[in-house]
């Protein structure tokens, strides 16, 4: 059993790694200034963008729901791997070295320890399709290198998208997997293997064209896998099981290769099939992803949404494409139930002929791929003309149903600008006056729930100028530790009004104060460690990112201003109870007292002057 990482380690990991880069690969990150990146919250639904990434001090918040930390935070939360998992998947993206000490701290020798359970379950998928990869050019898979071939993929497609053959054999990538080291509960866990009949583990795939399922990040979480003999029982597409990697609802089959022609173009295709992903990426569409053996749903949309940048400044551009069939148009109207859930606007490309995009290719060449995605119809025009469709325009009765059919659909469109247009356009068709329909609509829409949209949240001091000045001086001292630290240093907490604020200023001396620290995600890390309460842990994430109320780069002076400003009130207070302390005092019987508190008044007086003048300077 492994023991602890040593924290120089953890300390490296911090160092080593780009917090950009790891998020990144799951939210599109725009430059908001200030050395801050901004994109939409993974963590919660929102239509403007409140996530912010600060990469010099390794850390992120969210001003939407309070979420913050670092990377190694980043995927213990979004991923659910444990404190040391996401460590180790740091630090095997960083190439370095782990050192785990036994409880008494001495260094364990020979092996790094073991890693996590989902480590191990990775590493089993990247094992695998290794193993199936080097199983395609066998003699025996010729039936699936003719089946690549059919459609158009040589062998280059083949090697990008990391296409595979499961032999014919009952325990070949069992075996294979075992002498790797790898145990039958780690191969069943990942979804590789699964016991048979006789209680002997077997291969999930077998005999089938097999494709790797990746994430965001370009590991292999899954397979998927293509019947090719007549013989085989089993369905035409057989995908992995749900396994701590693999859930079906938050998978995109090609989004590790579409992600960042995503978030530059602000585009995406949703296809959907494996061979449709190829065709689309091969043909110029880089854009194509396919949901993996079930329907396109909310989980999916949550996750397109972050790399589309898709909120309300953008002008993002989402594509379905389905077959011209009965079955396409039931899973077009159906993707038009969820649509609402993206702010950008979203169309349907109809293949002719109820071809894929795949058999389009082959039949017809790149050419009319690109042309097919080119020819996109808004889907909202879809729904509505599927919908009068069902009825007889040359009865009134037809007219009125189609009337009552098509208002819900129109009372949902999120750009009320378009309502108005296809009222114009749909009234005539129906018979209609733009009044009438337009008051159908309109009584759809008082029938509809209205939309929660989750508001940025507002920090009860922010219209209180001392509040903001003591947030401010907090910020310096995480942000900019070597500036402000040895000036916040020498001011306890005394001067921190708000609870919270206190408990971050006095974590930050437990820490070992800001003088010393170097910044960047360790000193945050240091700092969230040392607070007492999550509330505080919370804060120091949130004012790590937040900007600076400065335009240019902070200095000693503006420390001591703002230093000055925050103490001010309290050495004020003092002033007023010294003096009314002194008005009690009667000077002939007690001129002692009465002298030792004047002079501790003169000296007060003194100071609080020297902070008014310091103060002056102080912004707002």
């Amino acid at each position: 059993m492994a023991g602890r990482i040593r924290d120089a380690d953890i300390q490296l990991v911090r160092e080593r790694v780009d917090i950009a880069e790891v998020i990144g690969e799951r939210v599109t990150l725009r430059n908001a200034g200030g050395g801050n990146l901004k994109g939409l919250c993974p963590f919660h639904d929102e239509r403007s963008p409140s996530f912010n990434v600060t990469p010099a001090r390794g850390v992120y918040h969210c001003f939407g729901c309070g979420v913050g930390g670092d990377a190694i935070t980043f995927l213990t939360e979004l991923d659910g791997l444990t404190f040391v998992e996401a460590i180790e998947r740091l630090a095997a993206r960083a190439g370095l070295k782990l050192t785990y000490e036994d409880i008494d701290g001495r260094v364990r020798r020979g092996p790094s320890g073991q890693p996590g359970l989902k480590q191990r379950l990775l590493e089993a998928h990247t094992a695998a399709a290794l193993f199936y990869t080097g199983q395609l050019v066998e003699p025996e898979a010729q039936i699936a290198r003719r089946f690549l071939a059919d459609r158009g993929f040589d062998r280059d497609a083949a090697a990008t998208f990391g296409c595979g053959y499961a032999p014919d054999a009952w325990d070949a990538l069992t075996k294979h997997l075992r002498a790797k080291g790898f145990t039958a509960e780690e191969l069943t866990g990942a979804g590789l293997a699964k016991p048979s009949r006789t209680g002997n583990l077997i291969d999930r795939f077998r005999r089938r064209l097999v494709w790797p399922i990746r994430d965001s990040s370009g590991s292999t979480i899954g397979f998927g896998a293509r019947k090719l003999f007549e013989d085989d029982q089993g369905p035409k597409y057989l995908n992995t099981p749900e396994t701590p990697l693999y859930k079906k609802s938050q998978v995109l089959y090609g989004i590790d290769l579409a992600r960042r022609e995503i978030a530059k173009t602000g585009r995406v295709v949703i296809v959907e099939g494996y061979t449709d992903v190829m065709a689309c990426h091969l043909a110029g569409v880089p854009v194509a992803v396919a949901t993996c053996g079930t329907a396109f749903g909310a989980e999916h949309i949550r996750i397109l949404r972050r790399f589309l940048f898709d909120s309300e400044s953008a002008n993002g551009r989402i594509v379905f494409t389905f077959d011209g069939d009965e079955a396409g148009q039931r899973a077009a109207l159906k993707a038009f139930d969820e649509e609402q859930r993206f702010v950008s606007q979203t169309y349907i490309a109809v293949t002719p002929d109820g071809q894929d995009p795949c058999e389009l290719r082959q039949h017809r060449g790149d050419a009319a791929v690109r042309e097919l995605i080119e020819r996109h119809t808004p889907l909202v025009q879809f729904a509505l003309d599927r919908e009068i469709a069902k009825h007889d325009l040359d009865t009134a009765e037809g007219r009125l149903h189609a009337t009552r059919a098509i208002a819900p659909l129109l009372a949902r469109v999120k750009d009320r600008g378009l309502v108005d247009e296809y009222i114009g356009d749909y009234a005539g068709r129906l018979g209609k006056e733009k009044a009438e329909l337009r008051r159908a609509v309109a009584g759809a829409g008082a029938d509809r729930p209205a939309e929660q949209v989750p508001a940025p949240r507002r920090s009860r001091d922010a219209d209180s100028t001392q509040l903001r000045a003591q947030r401010e001086v907090l910020k310096l001292a995480l942000q900019a530790p070597q500036v402000a630290g040895p000036y916040f240093d020498v001011v306890d907490a005394t001067p921190y009004s708000d609870p919270n604020y206190r408990a971050v200023r006095e974590a930050v001396e437990a820490a070992g104060g800001a003088a010393k620290a170097a910044a960047g995600a360790n000193w945050i890390a240091a700092v969230s460690g040392a607070c007492t309460e999550i509330a505080a842990q919370a804060l120091v994430n949130e004012l790590a990112v937040e900007e600076l109320r400065l335009d240019r780069e902070p200095d000693a002076v503006y420390v001591r201003t703002l230093l000055a400003r925050i103490q001010r009130p309290v050495v004020e207070a003092e002033v007023d109870d010294l003096k009314r302390r002194l008005q009690r005092i009667n000077p002939s019987t007690d001129k002692d007292e009465y002298m030792s508190l004047f002079g501790k008044l003169m000296g007060l007086e003194q100071h609080a002057r020297s902070l008014r003048d310091q103060a002056a300077n102080a912004v707002e």
